[in-house]
């Protein structure tokens, strides 16, 4: 990330026990990351790229076998 500003990083109001997936949107770019490694570089999607992984992950197609 070139940006000095922080990410405002969200998660979900089910995010009970802080062991969440945060999101973040910078310039555009979807950040997420592991509450739990908050130093870990973060995964970057566009929009486009979320929007698949999303639609996927709602079919199930990442069910474990």
């Amino acid at each position: 990330m070139n940006s000095t500003k922080q990410p405002a990083w969200r998660r979900s109001s089910e995010c009970a026990n802080g062991t969440c997936v945060e999101v973040a949107v910078v310039q555009g770019e979807y950040l997420i990351r592991d509450s739990k490694h908050p130093e870990q570089e973060p995964l970057h999607f566009s929009e486009d790229e979320l929007t698949v992984f999303a639609k996927a992950f709602a079919a199930g197609e990442f069910r474990p076998e």
